[in-house]
């Protein structure tokens, strides 16, 4: 897992560390020491700790004026034990949030489980973006399906188009509209 590195093709964009309203504001990475893990795994050390045992995030791109961010996510997300949903919403949803974020665009290609635990969280955050979305792509399958099972697709949109996105080969703002288009569609047939 070391050798997973948050995308980087977009730092020309936008920086989180360099963003006054990031969470992650002033952050210094190291290059060469590998300080977190997931489980007996070391992690990269551009990876962002959100408090969270073995769930890591990476904040690559943020647009105030339309709302939106992409968030990139590597490890476990595990509600039952560590209860990463709580983590992963007061840390870093909730700044998010005060600074007019309402739709959340969710990387999950480096989420290797998701253990589901009770929906409040989601709840919660669901219910605070009025007209946004929250939309999870490119998770693995079995990650998909226990989201289903968990019953917090009333909350996310993931699956089907959403989990096969060639998001890498398009610049933040195309993939927010295409995602955004797509989900409009959705809700509003």
């Amino acid at each position: 897992m070391h050798t997973i590195e948050p995308y980087y093709s977009w730092r020309h964009l936008y920086i989180a560390s360099e963003d006054e309203l990031s969470p992650f504001f002033r952050r210094e990475y190291s290059e060469f020491e590998f300080t977190h893990a997931v489980y007996d795994h070391f992690i990269h050390p551009q990876w962002d700790f959100i408090g969270s045992q073995t769930l890591f995030i990476k904040i690559l791109f943020v647009n105030y004026d339309q709302g939106f961010c992409i968030i990139e996510l590597l490890g476990e997300w595990n509600d039952t034990l560590h209860n990463d949903i709580m983590y992963f919403k007061r840390n870093i949803i909730e700044p998010l949030l005060d600074n007019r974020i309402n739709k959340f665009i969710l990387i999950g290609e480096n989420i290797m489980n998701f253990h589901s635990s009770d929906d409040d969280y989601y709840k919660e955050w669901f219910e605070e973006i009025e007209d946004g979305w929250i939309i999870c792509i490119n998770f693995r399958q079995h990650v998909v399906n226990e989201f289903e099972s968990s019953n917090i697709d009333y909350y996310i949109a993931f699956g089907g188009r959403f989990n096969s996105f060639n998001w890498r080969c398009i610049d933040p703002n195309q993939l927010f509209n295409q995602l955004d288009e797509i989900i409009t569609k959705r809700l509003n047939p």
